[in-house]
């Protein structure tokens, strides 16, 4: 959320950074500071009334004791308690109306940003080489269903599109993934977190995701006490709920948080025609990397996270590029993001495995997250993300970039402690 007391002194500065996310607020903006000023003075007046009616009751007692008359003064005292409850319905109405508009708009984008969308987005460095075969090579598809690691037929079968069961080696490998990230991210000091994969509706408007993205989520129609829960996206909105309406201490910064999760999103079902079996779906395990930092340590934070998902990457010994995303293309919550991107051969081009993103102070108003300063004063703190990584576009690329003309796969070296000392999976016979 941004600060209110941001918006009334910039109010087009506000207008014109969000014009960078493609987002024309004007109305929005000239809305709220409206619903602000209407809000300041309905409690004014409101306080103002329920001041007169602590002065009044505190008058009634000794006017029994004198034996004067009370009832014109209760008379008054029940006209002023109506006339308080008509305000209050009203301001009830008016904060309704400005905080929808309040949680509605997107985080500021950092200046640096380019304004637009995808096509202004910036590549700043790459890693390796694009991998050559002297062969024809097979797509990932292909090469998962000849290693008998992936049941896609079965996986549709149990759940429809979009899912797909891991067999075997398959299942094997894509747990050797996930030991590998939490096994990196334990060494440099991170704390793994499992989480409950059901949230309650506060864990999504604290990340950013509602109100406005509030049907890309698969929501628990039955939930058993009447509070509202949905399966979570992305362990981050857990993660920033952590340590919602708490009020830590510079000695407890920064914390550092890593959770597996398996991820669960609607929004998958549309898909282009090369982002078929595992690349794009329903379900799929991630690593997620959450820090909450101080203001001043926001960005140093951000670029030890961008490094620690390039590092995973390097690893496994995959060409990357790592790219600045316009401001359009960044999410809602997220003041700037950098994009882990590899190459998929039979894809041609490549897909994003790592999002790192700073949100600043964004997520942590809409959660009251704060920081006591050793001064004494609270603020809010900082909150950022990155994934550690999805494995579902992973072993995609494992498979792909590290098949063999007879159909088989060479395993990355940092994986094959996790699988038995296994360095080649071999077709099934």
């Amino acid at each position: 959320m941004i600060d209110i007391k941001y918006i009334k002194e910039n109010p087009q500065e506000v207008i014109d950074r969000l014009a960078a996310k493609e987002k024309d607020v004007r109305d929005e903006v000239a809305r709220i500071l409206e619903l602000d000023a209407e809000r300041r003075a309905l409690i004014g007046e409101t306080e103002a009334l329920k001041g007169e009616q602590n002065k009044a009751s505190k008058r009634i007692p000794a006017m029994k004791k004198a034996g004067e008359d009370v009832a014109p003064l209760l008379a008054e005292m029940k006209a002023i308690s109506e006339k308080i409850g008509v305000i209050d319905a009203k301001l009830a109405e008016v904060v309704s109306e400005y905080d929808l508009l309040m949680l509605s708009l997107p985080n500021l984008p950092d200046r640096d940003l380019k304004p637009g969308g995808k096509e202004n987005n910036e590549p700043i460095r790459y890693y390796g080489e694009p991998h050559k075969f002297d062969f024809e090579p097979k797509n990932h598809v292909d090469l998962c269903t000849s290693l008998g690691l992936i049941d896609y037929p079965r996986g549709v079968k149990l759940s429809g599109n979009g899912f797909w069961v891991y067999r075997g080696m398959g299942a094997r490998l894509e747990w050797a993934l996930l030991n590998y990230f939490i096994d990196t991210h334990l060494a440099d000091g991170y704390e793994l977190v499992l989480v409950p994969h059901m949230l309650l509706e506060e864990c999504g408007t604290t990340a950013g995701q509602f109100p406005k993205f509030r049907d890309e989520v698969y929501n628990i129609a039955n939930s058993t006490d009447g509070r509202s829960r949905f399966m979570l996206p992305t362990a981050e909105t857990a993660l920033v709920s952590l340590h919602r309406d708490e009020i830590l201490t510079e000695a407890d910064l920064p914390r550092k948080y890593i959770s597996y999760t398996p991820c669960f999103r609607r929004e998958a079902g549309s898909y282009r025609s090369d982002e078929r079996g595992m690349v794009r779906g329903h379900q799929f395990n991630k690593v997620e990397m959450v820090q909450y930092t101080l203001p001043e340590k926001s960005d140093e934070a951000f670029e030890e996270l961008v490094g620690k998902a390039e590092a995973l990457v390097k690893g496994l010994g995959f060409h990357f590029r790592t790219v600045k995303l316009a401001a359009a293309d960044c999410s809602a919550s997220m003041a700037r993001t950098y994009d882990i991107e590899i190459h998929i051969p039979s894809m041609n081009g490549y897909k994003e495995v790592s999002s790192v993103s700073n949100a600043r102070d964004y997520q942590a108003r809409r959660g009251m997250m704060r920081v006591k300063r050793a001064d004494g004063h609270i603020e809010y703190l900082h909150t950022l993300n990155g994934s550690g990584l999805a494995t579902s576009r992973i072993l995609p690329a494992v498979v792909e970039q590290g098949q063999l003309a007879d159909g088989s796969v060479v395993v990355p070296e940092v994986l094959r402690k996790y699988l038995g000392g296994i360095e080649v999976i071999h077709p099934n016979k």
